[in-house]
Parts: C-alpha cells; sequence; structure tokens
C-alpha cells in the first residue's frame, strides 16, 4: 500500500526548532547537526505512526509516552511532513475514516516494539 512503501526525504530548517523554542543545546554551534538528527529521528518514528494509522493526536500521545518526545516537537514535524507531502496526507486523512485500524493494546505493543527497535538501529550507526 502508499503507506506501508512511503519514504519522506525532507529536510527540516533547523530554525524552526528556535521559532517554536525547542532549543537543545546550549553550544548554538552544534545546534544544527544535532537538531537535524533529533528532526530525522522524530520523523522516522512518525512514519512508523503512519504505518500503524495513528492519527496525528494518537502519535503526538504515543511518541510522548512511548519516547518522551514532547508533543509540540512531534506536531512541528508532523506539520512540515504535511506541507510537503499534501497529496498524500490528504489521502491518509481520508482513510483514518476506515474501521481498518489497531486496538489500543495493539498500537501500545507495536509502539513499544517501534521504539526499542529504534534505538537498536541508532546503536549500529554511530
Amino acid at each position: 500500500t502508499l503507506i506501508s512503501s512511503l519514504f519522506f526525504f525532507l529536510k527540516i530548517d533547523p530554525s524552526l526548532i528556535e521559532t517554536n523554542q525547542l532549543t537543545y543545546s546550549e553550544d548554538r554551534s552544534s545546534m544544527g547537526e544535532s537538531s537535524a538528527s533529533y528532526i530525522h529521528m522524530v520523523q522516522h518514528l512518525i512514519e512508523k505512526c503512519l504505518i500503524f494509522h495513528m492519527s496525528k493526536e494518537e502519535c503526538m500521545e504515543a511518541l510522548s509516552k512511548h519516547a518522551n518526545i514532547k508533543p509540540v516537537i512531534t506536531s512541528t514535524v508532523w506539520n512540515e511532513l504535511e506541507k510537503v507531502n499534501k497529496e498524500f496526507f490528504e489521502a491518509y486523512i481520508q482513510s483514518q475514516n476506515k474501521d481498518d485500524r489497531m486496538s489500543e493494546e495493539e498500537t501500545s505493543q507495536m509502539i513499544q516494539k517501534m521504539i526499542s527497535d529504534s534505538s537498536k538501529d541508532s546503536d549500529d550507526h554511530p
């Protein structure tokens, strides 16, 4: 399906983080690189949420609960993905109205596995 084969290649300007007061480093010289890496990780987790047919709100809640990512960060990255991939998100939102979504328990289990797999992947790649 479109969702399972979706790969986003998006570069979000680190100034978006400053605009939303989401600075993670006191050292401004390293902010761009660390911010880009962090944004890429959030983007990857959002892609997993999309594969699990989660809404934006469900994704924000799941990443907050299971990956300790502030909802405003998830929302900002999601909004940028929507801007770049407008047609996909229009179709995705329409598909949200269907009854083929996972139960809350299934979603929670998949999120835990996703977080675990993601941390293993980042350990493998320095």
